[in-house]
């Protein structure tokens, strides 16, 4: 339950944060990195400055020698997802931009199999050839509307910036995974957050600069930012738990029950129209979720194997597979309530 409700926040965060993408772009400001700015720095006061306090600045020093520079990867494919993706509106409109995450999901699967080491069982496999089903479903309800007149004659080249920023979507959150489940999630949104903003903003300072200096600057595209900031937060906030409890993989495809929330703000707020193909589709990802979270063993995808048959190497932290086993342990009286 609580794993379902998490994911439809995360949903309607991210169709939260595409429509401000879209009210800023029909204002007349399109600054992909610049706007996404402001979310690495809240990262960095709320996560790094309680990753400092919790381990001293020696620590966190070592911390940043030593691991800095995975961090710096993680951050960097994280910015340019956001860029590309955010760019792919200056081009595109809400609804397709949207239908693009699903390559996102190819990504995730393929980088968890091949590196991680994930195995998937066939009924697993199911559950995600129906979502891709339901996602092609919608594609093609997209192509059948655009056919209708709605068709942008810049679709194509917003496609490609959508693909682009899917891929590193998908190869970032499968670097998250790995992350917090052997680290603190205040730490890698921390670190997450400090070297995003080093990222993003030499990003800003060499894609946007024109931009800047062109967009429209008023009370409406000041909220605009400050409700994407705070929805993005909010969003980047409840992700580990994701991760953790469940995969990259499961997280990838929940997230597609966002672009039916993206459905209805399109038809209320922008006058979108849709085609009779998407209820069909939206009931398709809807089962393919469940069959794929049914299809995983008691502790589901939060058991990961890269972190022993134990967990040994994981973290005891929120939602993970070794917090589960160890409660497990203290209710059958197999351990003390105290775990080294």
């Amino acid at each position: 339950m609580k794993l379902t409700l998490d994911r439809q926040i995360l949903a309607l965060c991210i169709t939260g944060t595409n429509t401000f993408s879209t009210l800023l772009v029909n204002k007349g400001t399109s600054i992909p990195a610049f706007q996404t700015l402001f979310n690495y720095i809240l990262l960095t006061i709320v996560y790094t400055s309680y990753t400092v306090y919790r381990y001293g600045l020696k620590k966190y020093f070592k911390l940043l020698l030593v691991d800095g520079w995975k961090y710096a990867i993680l951050s960097l494919l994280d910015v340019e997802g956001n860029y590309l993706t955010v760019l792919a509106y200056r081009y595109t409109n809400l609804l397709s931009a949207q239908l693009l995450n699903f390559w996102s999901i190819v990504m995730v699967v393929l980088v968890s199999f091949f590196i991680l080491k994930v195995r998937y069982k066939w009924t697993q496999v199911l559950g995600i050839l129906i979502c891709c089903g339901g996602m092609g479903l919608l594609l093609a309800s997209d192509h059948i509307s655009s056919g209708s007149g709605a068709f942008i004659p810049t679709q194509v080249k917003g496609d490609l910036f959508g693909l682009a920023g899917a891929t590193c979507y998908g190869l970032s959150n499968v670097f998250e995974e790995w992350f917090v489940s052997k680290r603190p999630a205040y730490e890698v949104l921390g670190m997450l957050g400090i070297f995003g903003i080093v990222i993003n903003g030499v990003t800003a300072a060499i894609f946007d600069r024109d931009a800047f200096h062109g967009a429209t600057w008023d009370g409406d595209v000041a909220g605009y930012l400050v409700g994407y900031t705070l929805i993005l937060f909010i969003f980047y906030s409840l992700a580990p738990v994701i991760f953790r409890m469940a995969s990259a993989v499961f997280f990838d495809i929940s997230l597609l029950t966002g672009n039916f929330w993206g459905v209805i703000i399109g038809i209320k707020v922008f006058g979108y129209t849709i085609y009779y193909l998407y209820p069909i589709a939206f009931v398709m990802i809807v089962l393919g979720l469940i069959v794929y979270f049914l299809a995983g063993s008691m502790l589901g995808d939060s058991k990961k194997p890269w972190l022993g048959k134990g967990q040994e190497h994981g973290v005891d932290g929120l939602g993970t597979a070794k917090q589960k086993a160890i409660k497990k342990a203290r209710r059958d009286g197999l351990v003390g309530d105290r775990v080294a």
